[in-house]
């Protein structure tokens, strides 16, 4: 089947979907974690191929660790997965209600978006995320992994794929293409893909927006920030600054730039340094950085990079304001988070910084849909507009406006015959 027909599948699978029962979504889910588990040695060995097969081709390091799917990564997807059951359906909430007028009711209705082709490289982890998170949300999916996860990516689509059958989940909700000749031809089909969520490096995701119609939800780097302030408990900002850099490098919320104010530079950049160095960080810092410590030289490009490696450009500053505008300068508009004692600085940053993930006093990494509690996430987006930050069930629902009468006419209206109340009602659409 070509890539066009199973798009009209999926989209015509997507209407069904739509209406399809909370109780027999969930119970698609439990039989989904259920399987997965049961084929889990045959994942595992699909996994351990697809591994090998990058390592001998010199993949970059970073995304064999991301490729890797063990017993970890399966329980932890399988926990996200009964999470999931257990959150609220966003499909059908009564987000307005008006009466127009004596017997014209206005409802606004959230609604699946509909057929959304997802885009991702490495983890097939975000597979799994992925197409439940779609499930939950009534939307199907056309889902392309890069090619070095190709086998496990297989391996778990029919698990998925067979187990929501069983469920009695409309066929041809999820689809895996396997070719970029796929994805290329997927770019085009804007009669039936409503949404396109790319997961990848900053090249791949501008070729997505620049060779397509269909919107974009996404982001593009992850060049995350933390500013030390002035006033700062030391240990904290510590412990901070290591777990958002090296609790987990080669992933889009982890720290990449650090900033720290003048006036406790000379305290903190030691301490920081022995810290990060226990954990093999390689620093490079600006011309005042190197005044206090020893470390390679920052660049300009520094400033403007995702390592996703152990390595940070550090930079002093003079104030939060110059940390501000370095950051809304510099940054991807990820995740930043500040480490201050006082009330006034932490407002400031949290108001001017114009990132989808604003912090303080904790660590980048706690950017994510999971640990927010939406069930996971598909992706992070750096968009201002429908969804931002870690995109979970919410931001997979748009809205519909359905409107009940008994007769109305506008002429009615038009013509000052009737006249309208537009008056908030309680109550819900069902």
């Amino acid at each position: 089947m070509d890539t066009r027909s199973v798009a009209k599948s999926a989209k015509a699978a997507s209407i069904k979907l739509s209406g399809v029962s909370t109780r027999q979504k969930n119970e698609a889910l439990r039989l989904i974690a259920e399987k997965l588990y049961q084929n889990r040695n045959a994942i595992f060995k699909a996994n351990e191929e697809d591994v090998e097969r990058s390592i001998a081709e010199n993949l970059p390091m970073p995304l064999v660790k991301r490729l890797r799917f063990d017993e970890k990564k399966l329980l932890g997807v399988i926990d996200g997965i009964n999470n999931l059951i257990g959150l609220e359906d966003p499909v059908g909430k009564t987000l307005l209600a008006t009466e127009l007028d004596e017997g014209l009711e206005l409802y606004r209705v959230s609604c699946p978006i509909g057929l959304i082709g997802i885009i991702f490289e490495s983890r097939p982890d975000a597979l799994v995320q992925i197409s439940t998170l779609c499930l939950k949300s009534g939307n199907a999916v056309l889902l392309k992994g890069g090619r070095e996860a190709q086998l496990t990516n297989k391996c778990l689509y029919e698990t998925i794929a067979s187990a929501s059958q069983k469920a009695g989940i409309p066929e041809g909700w999820i689809k895996l293409l396997e070719t970029r000749s796929e994805v290329s031809e997927m770019l085009k089909l804007d009669e039936y893909v409503d949404l396109i969520i790319p997961r990848g490096s900053n090249e791949f995701v501008r070729y997505i927006m620049d060779n397509s119609r269909i919107p974009v939800l996404g982001h593009a780097d992850g060049i995350c920030h933390c500013y030390v302030d002035s006033d700062c408990d030391m240990e904290k900002a510590v412990d901070i600054v290591v777990d958002s850099k090296t609790q987990y490098v080669a992933v889009c919320n982890a720290l990449e730039t650090l900033l720290v104010h003048k006036d406790v530079a000379h305290r903190f950049l030691p301490s920081v340094k022995e810290a990060l160095e226990k954990k093999n960080v390689e620093i490079r810092g600006c011309e005042r950085t190197r005044e206090v410590i020893s470390c390679l030289p920052a660049s300009e490009e520094d400033w403007k990079t995702e390592y996703l490696d152990y390595i940070l450009s550090i930079k002093v500053v003079d104030s939060v304001d110059e940390a501000i505008d370095h950051i809304n300068t510099y940054g991807s508009g990820h995740t930043d988070t500040i480490v201050s004692n006082s009330k006034n600085s932490i407002a400031k940053f949290l108001e001017y910084v114009d990132s989808g993930n604003v912090f303080a006093n904790c660590s980048t990494r706690f950017s994510d849909g999971y640990r927010y509690g939406f069930g996971a996430e598909v992706g992070i987006s750096t968009n201002k507009i429908h969804a931002r930050g870690p995109v979970g069930l919410e931001g997979l629902v748009t809205y519909k406006y359905m409107l009940l009468g008994d007769g109305h006419i506008v002429a009615d209206y038009s013509y000052n015959r009737k006249s309208f109340t537009h008056r908030p009602l309680d109550k819900k659409f069902r």
